[in-house]
């Protein structure tokens, strides 16, 4: 699957696309660590107009500067994790899938843990507050056990695309 901007097995183009391509793409961006002395070594690089505009609006949605946000993403190319449009796979796309699942189901976990909060919080019980919180514990156990499940198909997924 080619496309136009370099993607990370997991690794986003710029916005407006899948929800995975949303979460690859702030692992890599947030991935490059601090050194203990400042980084003075520089590589020029020149843009145009509308891709440096692009880049600095990526770079601030995610909470970045610009030039981290660039060496995050150079960085992560040459340490293999980060696939080239003609380098991308369908374990790719798998991988980013999982993510994104992985997001949306414990979101529901969240949800159902802020309606049992609101349900323990006191006041006077209705009668069917005890069936509603049973169902929840019970539905809370699913998110963890489907968000486990998950995260082994990814985990399976990455270590079996590396060894290819």
């Amino acid at each position: 699957m080619a496309e136009a901007v370099p993607r990370r097995e997991g690794a986003a183009g710029t916005g407006g696309g899948r929800a995975a391509d949303e979460a690859a793409l702030r692992r890599v961006a947030r991935r490059r660590a601090r050194q203990d002395v400042q980084r003075k070594e520089r590589v020029d690089v020149r843009y145009s107009v509308d891709e440096k505009q692009a880049i600095l609006a990526e770079a601030r949605r995610l909470g970045l500067a610009g030039a981290h946000f660039v060496g995050a993403i150079v960085m992560a190319h040459l340490n293999g994790d980060l696939a080239l449009p003609d380098q991308r796979s369908a374990t790719d796309d798998l991988i980013d899938e999982l993510a994104s699942l992985r997001t949306q189901v414990a979101r529901i976990g969240t949800n159902v843990n802020q309606i049992a909060h609101r349900l323990n919080s006191g006041g006077d019980p209705h009668p069917v507050d005890a069936v509603v919180l049973a169902e929840a514990g019970r539905l809370v156990a699913t998110v963890k056990a489907a968000v486990t499940t998950i995260d082994t198909a990814a985990d399976v997924a990455a270590t079996n695309r590396r060894a290819a």
